[in-house]
């Protein structure tokens, strides 16, 4: 089964980061994708994302587009960016989620992917 891990945190915690730090939490990330590579449950698909004030929110209305600058909601943490992992069950996601480097100081959200028949 398919599960997207969702990685959330303050995006200040980023924009305080020394060059070193940022350095070495690349670092673990790249060691990341070889442990889940190696694991066999990596699907190639997982990116970081830029900050949430260069979103843009879509809306459909009556056959009007409208958008929104901006994050959709207030939040004290941002998603960041994303894995997709293909697991035996929700507790392998688990493991590997838990190794993903942000869940140390932010936390990472895992839900199943809707097989859709087609």
């Amino acid at each position: 089964m398919k599960y997207i891990c969702l990685i959330y945190d303050t995006e200040e915690g980023i924009e305080n980061m020394t060059q070193a730090d940022f350095e070495a939490e690349i670092g673990e990330y790249m060691a990341y994708g070889q442990i889940i590579e190696q694991a066999g449950v990596a699907t190639g698909l997982g990116e970081a994302l830029q900050p949430s004030a260069t979103a843009t929110v879509v809306r459909s209305r009556d056959g009007k587009t409208l958008t929104t600058d901006g994050p959709f909601a207030e939040t004290k943490e941002q998603l960041g960016g994303f894995y997709i992992l293909d697991c035996e069950d929700i507790d392998q996601a688990i493991k590997y989620a838990a190794l993903i480097p942000g869940a140390k100081h932010g936390c990472v959200e895992i839900r199943p992917l809707m097989e859709i028949p087609g």
